[in-house]
């Protein structure tokens, strides 16, 4: 039946709307299915391909720790316990070990990452609270690498023993500036601490003693 070219024309655009319509009605879900979630889904899959990032800090080898006993620690109070590490570190590696570890030092923390094999990724991770730090000090007879703190460890019971930890640095100036670093650290802690009310002005010297580990020879 021949219809005007006006009327073929609406009907075409009638046909072509509903068709429209049903293509829109099945279509519009799809953006979000098609073009967004698959996206999310091969960021989460790549995430733990990519490389872990680099923590700032220093490289050094962890040599372990040693009990301590007392509570007032002066010039010299770790050379023991560090010859202890150093020689039983000497025994048990037979060449120069390479970097097992990042210490990093903030305000308030210090974080040690213990590296895989590779030295590349962090195996787990030991914090130490700033302000359970009693002493520090990167002046050793036995290797002017290492760098030494004492930390007040809190076991289960709520006694507490005095830990001395100790690192090798891959130089002498590394060491250094890691002392330098815990100080800056102690002294931000320490004003926090005295601002909000938790330590008083008198303590101030017992607290945070000063002594000659941040000092350069």
């Amino acid at each position: 039946m021949w219809q005007p070219a006006t009327e073929r024309l609406q009907h075409f655009q009638t046909m072509l709307k509903t068709k429209l319509n049903v293509l829109t009605l099945r279509k519009e879900p799809l953006p979000t299915v098609i073009f967004h979630e698959p996206e999310a889904i091969e960021l989460c899959s790549t995430t733990p391909l990519m490389k872990n990032r680099t923590h700032p800090g220093c490289k050094v080898t962890y040599l372990g720790k040693v009990t301590l006993t007392g509570t007032q620690f002066l010039t010299g109070c770790t050379e023991s316990a560090v010859i202890g590490l150093w020689e039983q570190h000497a025994l048990t590696e037979e060449d120069t070990t390479p970097a097992n570890a990042i210490l990093e030092i903030r305000p308030f923390q210090v974080r040690l990452h213990h590296l895989d094999g590779r030295r590349e990724a962090t195996v787990h991770m030991d914090t130490y609270q700033v302000a359970r730090i009693a002493y520090c000090t990167a002046d050793h007879n036995v290797s002017p690498n290492i760098f030494a703190w004492i930390y007040r460890e809190i076991n289960d019971d709520l006694t507490f023993q005095m830990d001395c930890h100790a690192v090798e640095c891959e130089s002498k100036l590394e060491a250094k500036k890691l002392a330098h670093a815990m100080m800056e650290a102690f002294k931000k802690t320490f004003n926090s601490m005295k601002s909000d009310g938790r330590i008083h002005k008198s303590s101030s010297s017992d607290e945070f003693p000063e002594e000659s580990a941040t000092e350069d020879d």
